[in-house]
């Protein structure tokens, strides 16, 4: 019984890691988000069909961004370039499944991992928010 004990308290300390915010290289700031979509509205009509991308300005640092990957889940992103502060011209903007900043470096991001794309990766990730499936094409996107 005490190996047991042993082996599940092993398995909780190191099983469990600190939340890192790397995403956020401290360019970003946490702000909160409450924000509900409904897929049946035109302004998210998109959403409907994978591997499709919406951006919904008024949350987050500069606006959000919902993917949806597949039948059965929708992604969201800050819309801020996370490796920048923010500016006129960190917004990021959709190109296919890819999110482009306007800054002159014009990093790029792929908006399934969030992670930076091209020969000159950048340190941070987009910074993701937390989608829930609240019934019948209704979804709530915080952080």
């Amino acid at each position: 019984m005490k190996k047991l004990f042993l082996i599940l308290s092993c398995v909780v300390i190191f099983g469990c890691s600190k939340n890192d915010p790397k995403y956020n290289c401290n360019f970003l700031l946490d702000v909160g988000v409450n924000l509900t979509v409904n897929l049946n509205l035109p302004q998210y009509n998109q959403l409907l069909f994978p591997v499709n991308a919406v951006r919904v300005e008024g949350f987050g640092n500069r606006g959000i961004i919902l993917v949806r990957t597949n039948a059965d889940s929708i992604l969201a992103w800050d819309g801020a370039d996370p490796s920048h502060t923010p500016s006129s011209c960190s917004s990021l903007t959709i190109v296919g499944l890819n999110a482009v900043c306007g800054c002159e470096d014009g990093n790029e991001y792929s908006l399934i991992t969030g992670t930076p794309l091209n020969d000159n990766p950048q340190p941070c990730t987009l910074k993701p928010y937390r989608v829930e499936a609240i019934g019948n094409n209704t979804y709530y996107v915080s952080d």
